[in-house]
């Protein structure tokens, strides 16, 4: 069966995915992921994909295979700023270390990051 979500987060349909034999990622190799946030300015046109991790996780394999695929498909985007992981080492930028892609940042390198004006 489908591995079950191990943060406690999801919604019905996330939980019905999961509880379905046809669908099962063993047998028949379905994964899905979701992405945390597309980050855009609507008045320049740039835009970025971002995962947010918590506790200093990272993504797993199959994450980052299919982030990787979304990466490819959208590179070709002159606006397309790239996918980016950001882990806080705690849950938020407020209590503890930040990390962009595996560079540790500080709040303020995350504020120009997000305003497209820092690039790693």
């Amino acid at each position: 069966m489908t591995r079950k979500r191990n943060d406690g987060h999801s919604t019905e349909f996330g939980l019905w995915l999961r509880e379905q034999p046809e669908l099962d990622s063993r047998r028949h190799c379905y994964v899905a992921t979701n992405i945390d946030y597309l980050w855009s300015n609507y008045k320049t046109g740039e835009w970025m994909l971002i995962e947010e991790k918590r506790y200093k996780r990272k993504p797993t394999r199959s994450q980052s295979d299919l982030f990787k695929l979304l990466h490819t498909a959208a590179k070709h985007d002159p606006q397309y700023c790239g996918f980016h992981v950001i882990i806080f080492e705690n849950t938020s930028p407020d209590d503890g270390a930040i990390w962009v892609d595996e560079y540790e940042v500080s709040k303020d390198e995350l504020m120009q990051f997000l305003q497209f004006r820092w690039a790693f």
